[in-house]
């Protein structure tokens, strides 16, 4: 699969969060790879899942959790 980034939305998205640009690409490229590794948040459980598993992916990189 392929990963697509629109940088003028991520770029507006990050000012409107407040959040340094290289952190919200760096969630938004690991979200992603693991949509194509098959896992998914259509569900609250699997949601949690997911969302579980970018904080530990971030964390690991050194950057913080996406979603405070």
């Amino acid at each position: 699969g392929d990963i697509a980034i629109a940088w003028e939305t991520c770029e507006r998205e990050a000012e409107d969060q407040g959040k340094p640009l290289r952190d919200h690409v760096s969630h938004l490229i690991v979200h992603a790879t693991l949509h194509l590794l098959g896992y998914d948040h259509v569900r609250d459980g699997d949601a949690a899942l997911m969302e579980g598993t970018e904080i530990r992916i971030l964390e690991a990189m050194g950057l913080s959790n996406p979603y405070e």
